[in-house]
């Protein structure tokens, strides 16, 4: 496994969590979602198990709507314990991305003015 998966896996529930943060969304819109953003490894097939177990978590309920085209889909929101493990998983990634940020970046800068 790649450390870019490696990285991805450790943080995928908050970024799907911020992702249903902002709308209502299902399972495939949720996976282009990520894949715009960038997250380009994030397929359906990761997707889902995460779903799933968030699910099972109490993080997000899910709720089967009606389809424009085709079947229902099950459509994903927050719930109160969503909302809160969203906001301790961004501080956690801030507590720990600005300083890795501070040591890479700017050690990089370094060698550039040299």
């Amino acid at each position: 496994m790649s450390l870019r998966s490696q990285l991805l896996k450790g943080i995928l529930d908050g970024c799907v969590l911020a992702v249903i943060e902002k709308e209502l969304v299902y399972g495939y819109e949720l996976s282009r979602k990520l894949q715009q953003v960038g997250l380009s490894d994030v397929s359906e097939g990761t997707i889902y198990p995460v779903l799933l177990r968030l699910q099972k978590n109490g993080l997000i309920r899910g709720v089967m709507k009606p389809s424009e085209s085709g079947p229902n889909r099950k459509y994903y929101s927050l719930t109160t314990a969503g909302e809160e493990a969203l906001k301790v998983i961004s501080e956690e990634w801030k507590q720990v991305s600005v300083p890795i940020n501070a040591l890479l970046w700017k050690g990089e800068d370094l060698h550039e003015s040299e």
